[in-house]
C-alpha cells in the first residue's frame, strides 16, 4: 500500500471514530422564546442550560457520554412551539428543558408525550399543564394557583379598604395568573372594582389607565408579561397617578426597569425565593458572573431542571424517558434552587413564592411587610 493510501485509510479511519464519538452524545434540549417579546427569559434559559451542560460534562457527563444541547426557539407562539416540539421527538431526544410561556408549554407537552419526550418546564406556571394526566410533564417552578394566593394574601392585608383593579392580557398565563389571583381575593372578601383585559403587544394604554384613574384604584393587579406591564405603569404615571402596580413573575427580568426606568420604583411582584441567595448556588453564581452574566429570573431554574433530569438518568441507569420520570417522581434531587421532590402530577412539593419590589436603581428585592 502506498503512503498516500496510508494517509486516505487513516483520514477515513479518524473521520469514523469523530463520527461515531459525536454520534455517542447525549443529546438534550432547551425550548423557549430565544426570539420575540419575551427573549429575556429565553436568554435566561438558554444561560441556565448551557453552564449546566458544561458543569455536567466537567464532571463526567451523564452515563458515561458527554451532553450536547439542542436550543430550539418558540417565539412563545403556541403553533411554533408545538412544531419545536414535533422536531425535538423526532429526533429522539429524550429530554427537554421547557417551555417558558405556558401557551407554549401545553401545547408541546401533548407532541413530546406521543413523542416519547420528558419535559421539564422552568417557568410555566398555569396549573393546566400538570392537571392533564399526562406521563410526560414536570416543572421546577411554582403554579398560579399557588402565586395568586400569595399576591391576593399581601393585596388583602396591606391594601385593606383599598380600590383593587385585576388586568389580564389574555395569554394562558397572564389571564390564568389575573383569574387564580381575583378567586383568592374574592374568597378572602376583597371584591376588585374593574376588571379589564387587553392585547399582547399593545402599545397604547391610555384607554385602562383612564378608567383606573377615574375609578381612584390604589393597586392593580396585572397578569401579563414585563414589556407590557412597563408601559402601563409608565403611562399611570404620565397621567398622574399613583397607583400601585403588582404583578407575578414574569417581571422578574432587568428589562422590565429598562422600560420603567426609575418610574418602576414601588413595584411588586410575586416570585420564588432568590435561588441566587442559597447556598447552594454560590459556585454556581460566581461562575456566571465571572462571565458577566447576572442568573436572574430562571437562569437557575433552567439549572435546575438539567440537574433534576441528569440525577434521575444516572440514577435510573437509562435515558429512556418513561422510566426516567418514574426515577424524578420517586426521588429527592439536589439542585441549585434547593432540594425538590415531587408529586404524581408533577409539581415540586417544596416552593413557597414571596413578594418582591422593584427599587429605584433597577434592582428588586423581598419586601418587609412591616414597613410597608
Amino acid at each position: 500500500m502506498t503512503s498516500l493510501k496510508l494517509i486516505g485509510f487513516a483520514f477515513g479511519a479518524l473521520i469514523a471514530l469523530s463520527t461515531e464519538a459525536l454520534a455517542e452524545d447525549i443529546t438534550i434540549a432547551v425550548a423557549g422564546p430565544i426570539t420575540g417579546g419575551e427573549s429575556a427569559f429565553g436568554r435566561q434559559m438558554k444561560n441556565g442550560a448551557e453552564m449546566a451542560m458544561e458543569q455536567i460534562n466537567a464532571s463526567g457527563g451523564v452515563l458515561g457520554k458527554r451532553l450536547a444541547l439542542d436550543i430550539e426557539d418558540d417565539a412563545c407562539d403556541p403553533k411554533q412551539a408545538r412544531s419545536v416540539a414535533e422536531k425535538i421527538a423526532a429526533a429522539k431526544i429524550p429530554f427537554v428543558a421547557g417551555h417558558f410561556c405556558s401557551s407554549s408549554s401545553i401545547p408541546a407537552s401533548e407532541a413530546y408525550a406521543d413523542g416519547n419526550v420528558l419535559q421539564i418546564t422552568p417557568a410555566s406556571t398555569n396549573p393546566l399543564f400538570t392537571e392533564r394526566k399526562l406521563w410526560n410533564v414536570a416543572r421546577v417552578c411554582g403554579r398560579d394557583d399557588q402565586q395568586g394566593q400569595v399576591a391576593a394574601d399581601y393585596i388583602a392585608k396591606h391594601f385593606k379598604g383599598k380600590n383593587i383593579g385585576i388586568l389580564n392580557d389574555k395569554t394562558t398565563y397572564g389571564k390564568g395568573l389575573a383569574d387564580e389571583t381575583k378567586r383568592a381575593l374574592n374568597k378572602a372578601g376583597v371584591i376588585e372594582k374593574i376588571y379589564e383585559s387587553y392585547n399582547k403587544g399593545d402599545k397604547d394604554f391610555n384607554a385602562i389607565v383612564s378608567r383606573l384613574k377615574r375609578d381612584n384604584i390604589d393597586l392593580v393587579y396585572l397578569g401579563g408579561y414585563h414589556q407590557e406591564a412597563g408601559l402601563i405603569l409608565r403611562q399611570m404615571r404620565d397621567q398622574g397617578l399613583k397607583t400601585v402596580l403588582m404583578s407575578g413573575d414574569a417581571l422578574a427580568d432587568k428589562e422590565f426597569a429598562s422600560i420603567t426606568g426609575a418610574a418602576g420604583a414601588g413595584t411588586l411582584f410575586t416570585f420564588g425565593p432568590d435561588p441566587r441567595k442559597k447556598p447552594a448556588a454560590t459556585a454556581i453564581v460566581s461562575k456566571f458572573r465571572a462571565r458577566n452574566i447576572d442568573p436572574e429570573g430562571y437562569t437557575l431554574y433552567t439549572y435546575a431542571a438539567v440537574q433534576v433530569w441528569t440525577q434521575a438518568a444516572i440514577k435510573a441507569g437509562t435515558t429512556d424517558p418513561r422510566k426516567v420520570m418514574d426515577v424524578i417522581k420517586a426521588g429527592s434531587w439536589d439542585t441549585v434552587i434547593g432540594k425538590l421532590e415531587y408529586d404524581a402530577k408533577g409539581d415540586i412539593k417544596q416552593l413557597d413564592y414571596v413578594v418582591y419590589r422593584w427599587d429605584d436603581k433597577g434592582g428588586y428585592s423581598e419586601t418587609n411587610p412591616s414597613a410597608f
